[in-house]
This record gives structure tokens, sequence and C-alpha cells, in this order.
């Protein structure tokens, strides 16, 4: 790993603390970070990490209240007006968002985007600022002959918004450059090129990054020095190879531990067929290139054949696009195939151009954002029995709340918790509490579509603990989607690796992980960030 370009300090912050309505958020939180220097802050949601960018950046809420200093360059930023601090965003410091979808204007092309952040800063004539905007666009891999300035963010994919964020952040060369979970919802292929970037922007322009993550194994490969943070104070600060091998402080330690975690699942059961996915292909109809054109089709999905036993954990890995999503509504019969035939223990999943509800009941799913799958203002109670409408006849008052009680225990929540709004919960509750939803009415096969990848690698450890536990409870059959390989790694018996539409490898999970023969999926594993060998750790 390339050092620094210097020794001398950009970015100080010295004895920062933050107290929004008499609670405080941050305490005496310091470090430095130097001219073409990657820092890593790392910690768990909620432990301050992105505070701490956003009082930097000078974007904290109006309640706040600051102590300590933040200096760039020798300038006092809390000491700064809004009106001044305004002009150092974009031009001085940049900053790139967890989610760049909320973070872009979605009635703005993203040559305007770009051009407006050079403009607001500089007196370049619309002409000179979308040459600019021409060029950073290129920078970060997206040459305007293949991606016109006239797209729009809805038209790309997340990592290609993830570069024009990136773009925006840096059109103006700004010194110090703050990336707040860049990668976390990105595949594995994407985020090495976004992690690839990044290194190269801090190292060849000398900016300063300062790189926030609550994962060890994306910075593990980047960054020059570490800072762990847990509840508002840095418990361990260090570089690189020395935080990963003296781990002084047991959060750093539990956090390393959690991200190598592997669940203790059950052998699975003598084979006997659950799922059938025969030659199924899937196709979507395209715009028409002018109104008297015939419309064309897009097949997402190409002749995929595979089956799932009864017991068994299968993952699907593959990059965004590649048609896991498609393949996973058209299996859960929300789409009809449009050639082939899906079947559960034998009964088709469409019958006549309609969904078969008798097949549809007996399959659930969770998704990624729990948060966002519930209704808000409804009480947990209700929320976990909205499978129940798939019943016929439907559980009596009696029977419903002693469903609810056993799904909520097998969870590992209390029955009080049935009485709570979903808000009231973390995040790893409520994706308890979606499973538990999926649990309620026994399931032949529960889809998880990328259902930890937004979890702290704790909170993550712990849901894959509680899936092993089902499993040898219940006899689970699930279909794990994920592009976090490690994840996959772990959770499941046998692995199907896709790209675009077609099944390109499938076999046992550590065979095809550690000796993957497919070119596609070697790419893959190759990309996927890695911890490293501790053999001089202390226990």
């Amino acid at each position: 790993m390339t050092g620094p370009a210097t020794d001398a300090t950009l970015l100080a912050v010295d004895g920062l603390g933050v107290t929004i309505h008499g609670t405080q958020i941050l305490r005496d939180v310091s470090f430095r970070v130097g001219p073409g220097e990657i820092f890593a802050l790392i910690g768990e949601s909620g432990s301050g990490k992105s505070m701490t960018a956003l009082a930097a950046m000078g974007l904290l809420p109006h309640a706040a209240t600051t102590s300590g200093r933040i200096t760039l360059g020798g300038t006092e930023l809390l000491a700064l007006s809004e009106r001044r601090l305004c002009s150092l965003r974009g031009r001085e410091m940049g900053m790139i968002f967890q989610e760049p979808m909320t973070a872009l204007n979605p009635v703005q092309s993203i040559g305007q985007q770009v051009s407006e952040t050079i403009r607001i800063h500089t007196d370049s004539s619309r002409r000179n600022a979308e040459a600019r905007a021409r060029e950073v666009l290129e920078r970060v891999g997206l040459p305007p002959e293949r991606f016109a300035l006239s797209r729009y963010p809805h038209e790309l994919s997340g990592g290609q918004r993830q570069r024009v964020g990136i773009a925006m952040a840096i059109a103006l060369r700004p010194r110090l450059l703050i990336a707040d979970e860049p990668t976390t919802a990105l595949d594995v292929t994407t985020q090495a090129q976004i992690i690839e970037l990044l290194t190269g922007l801090a190292r060849s322009e000398g900016m300063a990054l300062m790189m926030i993550t609550h994962d060890l194994a994306v910075v593990s490969g980047m960054a020059d020095r570490i800072a762990v943070m847990r509840a508002g104070e840095i418990v361990e600060s260090a570089p690189t190879r020395r935080l990963f091998a003296e781990m002084r402080h047991p959060y750093t330690r539990a956090l390393f531990e959690a991200s190598r975690h592997t669940a203790d699942l059950p052998p699975p059961p003598a084979p006997k067929r659950l799922l059938t996915v025969e030659g199924v292909s899937c196709d979507y109809p395209l715009p028409r290139a002018h109104p008297l054109a015939r419309r064309g089709r897009f097949r997402a999905v190409r002749d995929v054949s595979f089956a799932i036993d009864r017991g068994e954990r299968v993952g699907l890995v593959g990059e965004s696009g590649c048609g896991k999503s498609t393949l996973t509504r058209a299996i859960l019969g929300l789409e009809e195939v449009s050639a082939g035939r899906i079947a559960l223990d034998g009964q088709p999943v469409f019958t006549h151009h309609r969904p078969n509800m008798e097949t549809r009941r007996r399959m659930q799913v969770v998704f990624q954002d729990p948060y966002g799958s519930f209704n808000p203002r409804h009480k947990v109670r209700r929320l976990i029995t909205e499978p129940f409408h798939l019943l016929d006849p439907r559980p009596a008052p009696d029977e419903a709340a002693r469903r609810v009680d056993e799904a909520l225990a097998a969870v590992g929540l209390s029955a009080g918790d049935a009485d709570k709004y979903i808000h009231a919960f973390s995040g790893g509750q409520r994706q308890r509490i979606a499973i538990a939803r999926a649990l309620i009415i026994r399931p032949d096969l529960i889809v998880f579509d990328e259902a930890v990848s937004a979890l702290d690698v704790r909170v993550r450890a712990q849901i894959l603990d509680l899936m092993a536990d089902l499993s040898r409870a219940y006899g689970l059959t699930y279909l794990f989607i994920s592009h976090d390989l490690a994840v996959v790694r772990s959770i499941t018996d046998r692995v199907l690796v896709m790209q675009a539409g077609r099944i390109v490898e499938e076999g046992p999970t550590a065979r095809v992980f550690d000796q993957p023969d497919h070119a596609y999926t070697q790419s893959l594993i190759a990309a996927a960030p890695r911890l490293p060998e501790l053999k001089g750790a202390r226990p």
C-alpha cells in the first residue's frame, strides 16, 4: 500500500464534542488527516461516524452545539458563517453520500448536476463548465461516448450513480474528500472499482480522503490509518497494519470477529425436491425507436434451470443487473415467465397466466430494508400477521395471538414487543421482525433478498446465527440473494452464480468459492474485499 504524499496535516479535529437537545453525541474526538492520506473512520450505526463528517462539513442539525476545534488547512471551520462554509463546500471539501439516488436530483441530467457544482463556485461559462463536467465524468469511468451528459440518474445503475456523485465531489479538485459508506449497497466488482477509483484520486490528486464505513474488510487494503469509533468516542486509532496486528480495544476485536463470523448451519436433510426451475426466460419490452417502430424485447433471464431440495439453503450471487431480482420475482409468482416453468412441490407458480395463490402462500420473502417494508402506522402484531390474508380460513383470534407470540420468541423477541410500533426498534430488531412475519405461516420456501447487506457487522452476525438456529428448529428452506460473498459462504450449502441472465456456475458453496471453474466466478471472488490474516494478533 502506497503511503500518503506528505506528513503535513490538512484536516485537524481536536477535542470535538457535539450535543443535541442535551444528549451528548460526540465526546472528545481527535484525529489528523494529511494530503494524499486515506483515513478510515469505522464503527457501527449510531457510533458517531457520520456526525463527525457532518461536523467537518458544517452540516450539523440546527439544534446541535459543538465544542473543540476543526481546522482545514489552518482555517477554523466551526467558527465560520454559513455563507463562508458554502463557499468551501465543493471547492475545498467534497462529500460522497451513501445513497446516490437520494443525493442526486432526479429531474436534472448528470451533466447539469456536475456542471452546477462548477458554476456555483467559479465564474466558468456554461460551455467551460460542461467541458469540465465531461472531463471529470470520464475521470470516474463514465466516458461521454457511452454515458451522455444528457442522461438522468434513473437511467444509470447504482455503481454508475455513485460515480456521478464522486464526479460532483471532485469536480473542483477539493483538498478534502469525505466518503460516507460509498460502497455499502454495491456488488463486489463495482465496490472494488469504486475503492480503486477513490484510492487513485487520493494518491494522484493529493486529496485527503476520509473514508467512513462499518466494514473492516473494505478499508483493510486501502487505508493508511484507521480510527475505531464507539458511542461517540474514538476507542482506538493506529496505522492500518498495526491496528490489525494489535487490536488493543475489545470493541475492535469484536468488530473483526463479527466481520469473519460463520454461522453454524446444521447438515441438510436427505434430498427431496421442493422448488423446480426449468428453462426459464423472462423478457421485458423496450421503448419504441419511433411511434411506428416494432417494440423490441430485452431478455433479462435466459434459459435458467436449477432445483432446491427441502431443507436446503441455496445462495444466488451476481452483479447488479445480472437478472437476480427478475428471477426472484418470477419464483415468487409476481411476474409471469416468457418461457419455461417454475413449480413448488410439483405445483406451478403460474396457471393460465394467473398466479397460483395456493403455491404463492407457501412462499415468503424478507427484504433488504425492513423499515421500508413495514407500515409505520401499524403495531408489530398487525405487521407480522399480514401473511394471514393468504390463508383460508384465517386463524381465529386466540390462535393468531399464539402464533404471534411463537414467531416473536423464535426470532429472539418478547411477546410484549407485539404492541410496539416499528420505529421503536433498531435495524437488527426490525429484521428479526421481518423474519417473524415470514415464519408465521410456516412457509415451505423463504427468499432472503439482500436481507443483511445494510446491517452492521455485529448485528449481521446475530441475524446469521438466528437463521442457523431457525434452520435447526424448523428445517428452513431458503434462497439467499446477496452481493456479499462472505455472507453467502457462511449461510448456504450450495450457491448459484448468475451473469447476464444465465447461471454460469453452481455447486457446493465451499467448492465454488475455493475452486471456481468459471472465469466470471473467479473475477467475483478476486474482487471481494478480504480481512488480513492475523499471524501476530493477540489472543
